[in-house]
């Protein structure tokens, strides 16, 4: 990794990792490397930070400099959950029902989105 900021669990015992101005990881439960959000999307990430898996088992990442909050389904394109709104957006983490709550450093803030 270079240089790892945040992870989450993710289902069947993985986990995913954000780097520092880098990419986002996804790990398997024997902690291999399953894929690089970057590289399996096509998607350039320009300070990604907080991750979390919702229900559904899609990614969503923070990413500081851009001020954006994307989603990344098992399946399909990414997409844009937050492009407004957002200072410095932290960290994230979602609710059974949907929910986005976002930690925006930026504003001292905790954001919440339905998604």
């Amino acid at each position: 990794l270079q240089g790892p900021r945040y992870v989450s669990p993710a289902p069947g015992g993985g986990f995913v990792v954000s780097e520092e101005c880098g990419d986002v990881k996804v790990f398997t439960s024997s902690r291999k490397l399953l894929c690089s959000l970057g590289s399996k999307y096509g998607h350039q990430f320009g300070n990604p930070a907080g991750v979390c898996v919702d229900v559904n088992g899609s990614i969503l990442v923070a990413d500081e400099q851009r001020r954006t909050v994307h989603l990344f389904p098992e399946h399909g394109a990414p997409i844009c959950l937050v492009s407004a709104g957002l200072r410095r957006p932290a960290s994230v983490a979602c609710s059974s029902f949907g929910h986005l709550f976002v930690a925006d450093a930026g504003e001292n803030c905790v954001k919440v989105f339905k998604y």
